[in-house]
């Protein structure tokens, strides 16, 4: 059984005394491979390099949302820069957060669409960030970036841009079941994190088991959202197989499918 984590930020300070064991440890539970996305330009240079040095390791580069201030004019020619590397496979994590609101909507939407483009150039899927205020179900995050992401698939299938068959993946997706579905019609994955393993996630799981295993992406946000029994501790990438096996639990299938379909989608979109 061959599991993929979609979305670890194993960069991350929390791992610096611990890297080389976590990643032997999700070897050992059968994680084939690892997505490090970037949060800033220097995080971004961080993940390339971490993913240059294990050949479990493969890095997305892009600015978060909640750093878009950082953004510079400079900043697209890094990145482009940084894309040329083998191991870079994504563009992310990108998108909106209105929940911090740490930077204006304005702006944020500005830096998505920049980052957007610049993933069209290149043929490269995006790992899209959606955050809403207070946590809300569906608001003004989702309305947003949902339109955003139909003008851009719209560019993408009238330029025959290959990237149109595989635009990316709603990471860590909180949505509600009518956005999943419209950003599946438009192509992309939707990722399912640890909170999907709580008790109280009733509304999750419910979505989640509406949601076709072929939609499906698994993550740990490592080291964030520990699933259970680990809630509250740092999460690690050989806690991704804990994700599966609720997905499994919800569709009435084997975590070996789980395993088997999720993987596979992780290798037709990076």
């Amino acid at each position: 059984m061959i599991l993929t984590d979609t979305h670890c930020h194993l960069d991350h300070k929390k791992f610096d005394a611990v890297r080389a064991e976590v990643i032997q440890r999700a070897e050992s539970a059968g994680v084939g491979r690892i997505l490090i996305p970037g949060i800033t330009l220097d995080s971004s240079r961080s993940a390339v390099k971490l993913a240059g040095s294990h050949p479990l390791l493969y890095a997305a580069i892009g600015v978060h949302p909640s750093d878009s201030l950082t953004w510079e004019d400079a900043t697209p020619s890094a990145l482009r820069e940084l894309a040329t590397h083998p191991k870079v496979v994504a563009v992310g994590e990108i998108g909106l957060d209105y929940y911090w609101d740490a930077a204006p909507h304005p702006h944020q939407i500005r830096v998505l669409r920049e980052q957007l483009e610049l993933a069209a150039e290149l043929e490269l899927p995006v790992v899209l960030h959606m955050r809403e205020a207070k946590d809300a179900l569906h608001g003004e995050c989702a309305e947003d970036l949902l339109g955003i992401l139909e003008d851009w698939t719209a560019g993408l299938i009238s330029g025959k841009n290959p990237l149109a068959e595989r635009p990316g993946v709603l990471h860590s997706f909180a949505g509600s079941l009518e956005t999943a579905q419209q950003a599946i019609c438009l192509n992309f994955f939707i990722g399912v994190t640890g909170p999907v393993t709580f008790e109280n996630a009733r509304r999750r799981q419910e979505i989640i088991a509406a949601i076709p295993v072929g939609c499906l992406l698994i993550e740990t946000d490592a080291p964030y959202l520990a699933p259970h029994p680990h809630r509250g501790k740092r999460n690690e990438p050989s806690y991704v197989g804990l994700v599966a096996g609720k997905i499994a639990a919800l569709h009435g299938v084997s975590i070996e499918e789980v395993a088997r379909i999720t993987t596979a989608n992780a290798n037709k979109l990076f």
